[in-house]
């Protein structure tokens, strides 16, 4: 894997001068009176959940539309009823507002425009732009031909305009099965850009629409109704990724010859690819089949709503697009960016708390039985604007598993026999033994305390080299911690030889016995801490109640990615 801190330095290197090319072309248009307003959307198709590069396109598109003091759309691509839901609709319109990117009340549909799209269809036959073909879909990609190779035309193309308009208004009227007939634009059959190559525009397909029901029968390709979408939405310039590059002569020719007024521009930019993660919606669809994960939103996947599952923030979404900027070349992004944008966002933003994931029972044998005694605590050393809580500090706590061995390895500065370190904000403690069951394994460990020592105090006879962080057993509540790690496997790759996803079966760590402080009570869905020592963590949004707390680890404390500015 390459070092992040050299992919981010490559590429600030390559988008000096490329990063803001979209921005230079808006410039040049409106200096031109090729446009007079900008007005940009973000059109999905309601066949999934959102990923992390779709965040890429909605904020792209959303800052533009900000920036030249324009407005911006949400607009659904749903001319494909066979893999759309009204489920996926609205996650898509709550990942949207989410991200912060307000479209008020500019929210549309492409079914909104059925009728307007085959308005158009009818106009282009009138002109002898279009024709009803009756090849089927594989007689057609025979006749396309390929890139060395000429297409064909097909024998239906020379049909007369009545003809053609009787028959598209016969699909449409249902007297024909799926794929018996489809409509086609008739452009050039020779052009070198296969997209021209008298593209199928309209189909038969007897599908229930999510938005439509079943008024229609016949459905518009992505191809013919897209531009038609940004043109009556007087969209001003398409934004859209690299693999409609070659689509856009067709784009073109569909607002030309379908005589809007106000044609958009399409503008190409680069994918956002993550290194190492499932992405793909057939491959989340069977994850999800299959029970390998807990849905769309698991916390183990990059869609939106399963970042936001997992305590990602808008900021650091917003922050790691920012870092990767906007390019005309498809390069690959290494996690630890994103890892590293939402430690940036949180590490001031956050309390700084006690949890022991991985606990052993301490007890202090000189300290009180029955005692309580609340210890001030800063909630962020580094803000102290968070203030400070009361912690409560008892004889018997919880400490974590690693921070005793009973004999203790070369360089190790926490509790062993006779060794003292300072409980976190409280005491100096010395071990003076343990507890064992009958395998062996230490239950307890005992110590003293030294009442001078209490942390506040000025006390700084001695010094000690370990400091170690606890909860009172007595006030503890109980939770679950989720530990995340890839679900893909990094060192084999992402897919086997079979084409089947290499999965990581350490990917989900469940901790169901862990101890938090009393101050995590009332912490609601999407409520975020810093653990001491273990990471940041975030109230699960589904499987959390005020009784069982789950807490799912959003990243952990440490990491070598640093920005070089």
């Amino acid at each position: 894997m390459e070092d992040i801190k050299e992919v981010l330095e490559t590429t600030e290197k390559e988008e000096v001068v490329s990063k803001n090319f979209i921005e230079q072309e808006i410039d040049k248009d409106l200096a031109e009176g090729v446009y007079d307003h900008v007005q940009t959307r973000f059109p999905p198709e309601p066949n999934g959940y959102l990923h992390i590069g779709h965040a890429k396109s909605i904020l792209l598109n959303y800052g533009l539309a900000q920036k030249y003091g324009g407005k911006f759309n949400l607009r659904f691509d749903d001319t494909n009823p066979t893999k759309e839901k009204t489920e996926f609709v609205e996650s898509i319109i709550e990942d949207v507002k989410w991200l912060g990117a307000d479209f008020e009340d500019r929210l549309y549909f492409a079914s909104d425009y059925f009728e307007k799209m085959y308005e158009c269809a009818v106009l282009l036959i009138k002109k002898g732009k279009a024709f009803i073909c009756d090849l089927t879909a594989e007689e057609i990609r025979e006749y396309r031909g390929d890139f060395t190779t000429p297409g064909k035309e097909s024998p239906y193309r020379n049909r007369s305009v009545e003809d053609n308009l009787k028959m598209f208004e016969e699909m449409r009227e249902g007297k024909y099965q799926d794929g018996e007939k489809v409509l086609r634009a008739k452009i050039d059959m020779a052009s070198p850009n296969i997209n021209m190559r008298d593209p199928v525009i309209y189909r038969v397909a007897h599908m229930h629409h999510h938005n439509t029901g079943d008024q229609w029968c016949i459905y518009p390709m992505y191809d013919f109704a897209h531009p038609i979408e940004d043109a009556i939405e007087r969209i001003t310039h398409s934004i859209c990724t690299l693999e409609f590059e070659d689509h856009r002569p067709l784009y073109d020719w569909v607002v030309q010859e379908c005589e809007f007024d106000h044609p958009p521009r399409q503008i190409e930019f680069a994918k956002l690819y993550l290194t190492n993660v499932i992405t793909g919606k057939r491959y989340i669809k069977k994850l999800v089949e299959d029970g390998i994960v807990d849905g769309w939103d698991d916390p183990r996947l990059v869609s939106i709503a399963a970042l936001k599952r997992r305590g990602y923030t808008p900021e650091s979404i917003r922050m790691f697009v920012d870092l990767v900027g906007v390019s005309k070349a498809n390069s690959s992004v290494d996690y630890a960016m994103l890892e590293y944008c939402i430690r940036e966002d949180l590490k001031l933003k956050k309390p700084r708390v006690m949890a022991i994931l991985d606990p052993i029972k301490l007890v202090i044998d000189n300290y009180p039985e029955d005692q309580i005694e609340y210890l001030d605590v800063a909630n962020n050393l580094e803000n102290p604007e968070l203030g400070e809580r009361k912690v409560p500090f008892s004889r018997e706590l919880y400490i974590e598993r690693e921070d005793f061995m009973e004999e203790p390895i070369r360089k190790y500065f926490r509790l062993f026999p006779g060794n003292e370190v300072r409980l976190m904000n409280a005491y100096f403690v010395t071990c003076t033994g343990c507890e064992k069951d009958e395998d062996g394994n230490v239950t307890v460990v005992h110590c003293t305390y030294d009442p001078e020592t209490r942390s506040g105090s000025g006390f700084n006879a001695r010094k000690v080299k370990g400091t170690i962080h606890w909860v009172a057993a007595k006030t503890a509540q109980q939770a679950e911690c989720r530990l995340y790690e890839n679900i893909i496997d990094e060192e084999k790759g992402k897919l086997n030889e079979d084409g089947s996803l290499n999965l990581n079966p350490n990917s989900l760590i469940s901790l169901k016995e862990c101890y938090v402080e009393p101050s995590f009570e009332g912490a609601k869905a999407y409520d975020s801490f810093q653990f001491v020592r273990n990471g940041y963590f975030c109230v699960d949004c589904k499987d959390s109640t005020p009784e069982h707390m789950v807490f799912n680890r959003i990243v952990s404390l440490k990491s070598s990615f640093k920005i070089t500015k």
